[in-house]
């Protein structure tokens, strides 16, 4: 599956996430993940022709990754290929959000290819994540993510990640380029929170508006809140939902907001206020649909 100026090449990391089993700590079972690769098999499922770059290993988590991501029709022929096992992500779900400690090193996960030669093949690209700043993925993400800026509509989820095994300075001032390269910011407050501590998310959001990009700010419960250059910001609540599970939805919310886009015909950093409202709430209902089950695949909502 090549790419075209409908479909979405999105860049990162897909591993395995060792998750508490039946709420109980000392049982942990083995769920796809990676914030890319949610994004990437939601956007599948919601009808948006996507294609994967990643690592895959030569391991049997390697092979459940496959099979998941190829089940929910994304395209993998820019993978990197290797014999190395995949990285692991110990989730440490609570009342505050789920935690994570990560094994990384000597992965397939973080063999990326540089794909900046593909990037302007794609109407929108989407990077972020652990293979942002995780290296040697984060060398091959920036190129890719500097072509994209030039030749198509590169879309940044800073997804900050903190654990033992992550340079929080390094991570951060990797981060912080991104998102001013980006057309399309979506971060979380808390995102934000990390990676500029001294200034409010909200007033941080203005500022990467200000520069022409469209900024979307989600903040779980209480909803989400778009800037763009030039507006007034535009806010929807979140979908009310029993939540059984976090995890992934914010992966939902941001496939939800480039699957709205497509639909519509234009990936775009400027759509008109009404068109943006609609977009927010149809990424509601997708992340919505993650938190009312277990696991991160979301179902497919009635497109607004």
């Amino acid at each position: 599956m090549t790419g075209d100026s409908a479909s979405v090449l999105v860049m990162g990391e897909a591993l395995i996430d060792l998750v508490p089993k039946d709420g109980d700590g000392d049982v942990r079972a083995a769920q796809f993940g990676g914030a890319p690769a949610n994004v990437a098999v939601a956007l599948a499922r919601l009808g948006t022709p996507t294609v994967f770059a990643g690592g895959l290993g030569g391991d049997g988590f390697a092979r459940t990754v496959q099979a998941r991501l190829l089940a929910a029709g994304v395209g993998l022929d820019l993978c990197a290929r290797s014999d190395l096992p995949t990285a692991l992500a110990v989730a440490d779900p609570g009342a505050d959000g789920t935690g994570y400690h990560f094994h990384l090193q000597d992965t397939a996960t973080f063999r990326l290819p540089d794909l900046s030669a593909h990037a302007g093949g794609f109407g929108a690209v989407y990077v972020g994540g652990l293979a942002a700043v995780v290296d040697p993925a984060a060398k091959a993400v920036r190129a890719t993510a500097l072509a994209a800026a030039e030749r198509s509509l590169l879309v940044v989820d800073p997804n900050v990640r903190l654990d033992r095994t992550l340079d929080p300075e390094r991570g951060r001032a990797a981060l912080r380029r991104l998102c001013g390269l980006a057309h399309v910011v979506k971060a979380s407050d808390e995102d934000l929170e990390r990676l500029w501590p001294e200034v409010a998310p909200e007033d941080t959001c203005r500022s990467l508006a200000d520069g022409g990009r469209l900024v979307v700010l989600t903040r779980g419960a209480r909803g989400s809140t778009a800037w763009t250059e030039g507006a007034p910001p535009v806010s929807v609540p979140a979908v009310p939902v029993e939540v059984v599970n976090t995890i992934g939805a914010g992966d939902a919310f941001v496939a939800g907001l480039l699957s709205a886009m497509a639909a519509r015909g234009a990936f775009t950093a400027r759509p008109a206020p009404q068109e943006l409202r609609a977009m927010l709430g149809f990424a509601s209902e997708v992340a919505a649909s993650v938190c009312a089950h277990a696991g991160t695949e979301p179902s497919v909502p009635v497109r607004g």
